[in-house]
């Protein structure tokens, strides 16, 4: 069994304000992210400002931090936030789901991206390959502030978790290798050499995929029990990413061909009215 290091989640406290590792994770995942974001419209010459990069962040982040603590208080504790709706607002207490910031993020970049005019699957896959990052230090914290553990376990590297008394899975370590580390060094290897659209669509599947995977380690949450009686709700809601990201890819690619069989019309001269020929090239 290795010994939790039990690091206070405040860094530095202020009278009644206090500076926390779950916010400046938060914060570092934005960072990261706009400054890559900068590095690949420069990379790919894109005719997208800084005005654009600074607009788009604002709605990405309002949207991620009002989807994620909805997500939470829906997905994952309604009983509760019911009872005691004033918690709703109460972010620093902690508790928000992943998956209702992905939704919320992404409702308000195609809000913006829809306003602004630019390709929505392009700029997606700038974001989407960056995500992890945040994701990662998301996790990080989640460990500082002993929350989300794992299932009980005697596995050497167990740890037991502030206010536990038996050993548990790491599962935030987990999910800092695999949804963090992992995810992002694939995505940002392969970001140049697909289609448009593609990052996005396997960020989805395999962030489905992982997630899923360490549901398996982590400690359902009690009040939601399993839906069909083995799967938790981050597996019912990582599965439906992962039918999202499919479909993604389907239709992306569908939309491709389609466009190259009317490139290779054009170029053929195929015109039904006038028998296939091409008057231009006789």
């Amino acid at each position: 069994m290795i010994q939790y290091p039990n690091i206070d989640p405040e860094i530095l406290r202020i009278g009644p304000v206090a500076i926390r590792w779950y916010g400046l994770m938060y914060l570092a995942g934005f960072l990261a992210s706009w400054f890559l974001v900068r590095y690949q419209i420069k990379k790919l010459k894109l005719d997208l400002g800084p005005e654009f990069i600074e607009t788009l962040y604002s709605y990405l982040i309002l949207g991620l931090l009002l989807g994620a603590r909805l997500g939470e208080v829906i997905f994952y504790n309604p009983v509760y936030y019911f009872e005691n709706p004033f918690e709703i607002i109460a972010i620093w207490h902690g508790g928000m789901s992943f998956h209702g910031g992905l939704i919320g993020a992404v409702a308000a970049g195609l809000i913006y991206c829809q306003k602004a005019g630019v390709d929505t699957l392009l700029v997606s896959d700038m974001v989407m390959v960056t995500a992890p990052i945040g994701l990662g230090l998301g996790r990080i914290a989640n460990f500082i502030n002993a929350e989300l553990v794992g299932r009980v376990t005697d596995v050497p590297w167990a740890m037991i978790f502030p206010g536990e008394i038996l050993p548990r899975h790491p599962s935030q370590l987990y999910e800092f290798f695999l949804e963090g580390v992992l995810l992002f060094t694939i995505l940002w290897l392969i970001r140049a050499r697909v289609r448009r659209g593609t990052v996005t669509a396997l960020f989805l599947v395999l962030y489905g995929v992982f997630r899923s995977f360490v549901e398996l380690f982590r400690e359902p949450d009690e009040q939601l029990g399993f839906f069909f009686g083995f799967l938790t709700m981050g597996q019912m809601l990582s599965l439906a990413m992962i039918i999202a990201g499919i479909l993604i890819y389907i239709i992306n690619r569908k939309q491709k061909e389609s466009g190259r069989t009317e490139e290779r019309k054009h170029e053929s001269g195929h015109n039904p009215e006038s028998g296939g020929q091409n008057k231009n090239r006789r």
